[in-house]
C-alpha cells in the first residue's frame, strides 16, 4: 500500500527527534522532517503554505482562524512551552525596579502578535498591575533590521503599536536607552554579551516562574502543530495518525531524557531538574491534548482577545481537529 507523503517543518526538539529519525512512523504516512528555525518555519508556512504540516506560533494560528477560509487546522501538540518571566529585558537606566514601573514606558517586541508577547502582556496585566494599553509598543527586527508583522493586525485605537525605523534594531535601541524594555522570546545580544546596560525585570527567573505556576496552574503554550486544511479536508485521518505519533515520540523523549547512565545534555543536574519539574508540574509536565491543557489554552485565548488580536473570544475546542481530541477506548 502506498503511503501518503507529507513534509513536516519543525524545530530541533528531543520530543520530536523520533519522528525526524524515523524510529516512530505515523500510520499510513511517509514523513519528511525539515529541521528549521521557528521564525523561518512560521514565515514560510504563513506566507506561502509550503509544507503540509508545520510547527506554528499559537498566536499566529489563532489569527489565521479569522480568515474567511482558514488555511490551517491544528493538533493539540505543543512543541514549545515556556515560562516567560525571563523574557522581559530592561534598560538598566530606565528607572524600572518593579513590574508596575513599566506603566507609561516604551517597550519593544519583534512582533505584537508573537505568542511570547501575548503571554507576557497577559501575565503582567493579570498578576502585576500593568494594563496592556499602559505602554507604547515598538516592533521591528531584534538583531537584524527590517522585520515586519507576519499577519496584518487591526488593533483597537487604545493600544499603541509603532514600527521602528527600517535601519534600526530593538537590541541596539534597548542598550542605547531609546526604548525602556523589550519583550522577546530570544535572548537579546547585549544581554547575552553581559552588557551592563541591559538586565531582566525578574532577576530571579526560576523562583518568579515557580511562584507564577503555583498561583495560576499554567505552564504557557507557545506553539502548536498545524495541518494545511486542504490536506485535512481530503485525508481527515491524518490528524489522528500524526497526533498519535507525536505522543509516542514525546513519551520516548521522556524515557531517554531521564537516564542517569550518561547525561544527554550538558546540564550537570539534569536528572534532579527533571525530578523537581515532575514534583511541581506533574509527571506529564509537557502534556499534549485538549483536556489537560484546557485552562492554559483558555487563558491564552482570553489574553489574545483582550489585547485586540481576536475580535471575538474563542474557546479551546474551536482550535483543533476533532479527530485529534478523541480516541477509541477498549
Amino acid at each position: 500500500m502506498t503511503k501518503l507523503r507529507l513534509t513536516l517543518a519543525c524545530g530541533d526538539y528531543d520530543r520530536t527527534r523520533a519522528l525526524e529519525e524515523g524510529t516512530i512512523r505515523p500510520d499510513g504516512i511517509e514523513l519528511t522532517y525539515l529541521r528549521l528555525p521557528v521564525e523561518e518555519t512560521f514565515f514560510r508556512m504563513l506566507r506561502h503554505r509550503e509544507f503540509e504540516v508545520a510547527e506554528m506560533s499559537l498566536s499566529s494560528y489563532v489569527l489565521s482562524l479569522q480568515a474567511e477560509d482558514p488555511p490551517f487546522v491544528a493538533l493539540p501538540v505543543f512543541p514549545s512551552r515556556m515560562f516567560r518571566h525571563g523574557s522581559i529585558y530592561l534598560n538598566t537606566s530606565a528607572g524600572i525596579t518593579a513590574p508596575e514601573d513599566l506603566c507609561g514606558k516604551t517597550v519593544g517586541t519583534p512582533e505584537y502578535q508573537v505568542s511570547a508577547g501575548v503571554w507576557i502582556r497577559g501575565i503582567l496585566a493579570d498578576h502585576h498591575g500593568v494594563p496592556v494599553d499602559s505602554v507604547t509598543y515598538y516592533t521591528g527586527g531584534q538583531e537584524t533590521p527590517g522585520r515586519i508583522e507576519k499577519a496584518a493586525l487591526n488593533l483597537p485605537s487604545h493600544i499603541r503599536v509603532e514600527a521602528i525605523a527600517p535601519d534600526k534594531t530593538l537590541s541596539a535601541m534597548l542598550a542605547e536607552g531609546k526604548i525602556d524594555a523589550l519583550y522577546t522570546p530570544r535572548i537579546p545580544r547585549p544581554f547575552a554579551e553581559r552588557d551592563p546596560r541591559v538586565g531582566r525585570l525578574f532577576p530571579n527567573v526560576v523562583e518568579s516562574e515557580k511562584s507564577y505556576f503555583a498561583a495560576s496552574g499554567t505552564f504557557p503554550i507557545m506553539h502548536v502543530v498545524v495541518i494545511r486544511r486542504d490536506l485535512y479536508a481530503s485525508h481527515p485521518w491524518v490528524a489522528q495518525s500524526l497526533y498519535k505519533a507525536f505522543v509516542l515520540a514525546k513519551r520516548e523523549a521522556y524515557d531517554r531524557l531521564y537516564d542517569s547512565s550518561a547525561l544527554r545534555f550538558m546540564s550537570p543536574w539534569l536528572n534532579q531538574h527533571l525530578e523537581e519539574a515532575r514534583d511541581l508540574l506533574g509527571d506529564d509536565y509537557w502534556s499534549y491534548g485538549l483536556n489537560g491543557n484546557h485552562h492554559t489554552l483558555a487563558t491564552f485565548l482570553r489574553y489574545h482577545h483582550e489585547q485586540g488580536l481576536s475580535p471575538q473570544p474563542l474557546q479551546p475546542e474551536q482550535l483543533f481537529a476533532p479527530e485529534s481530541t478523541e480516541s477509541a477506548i477498549i
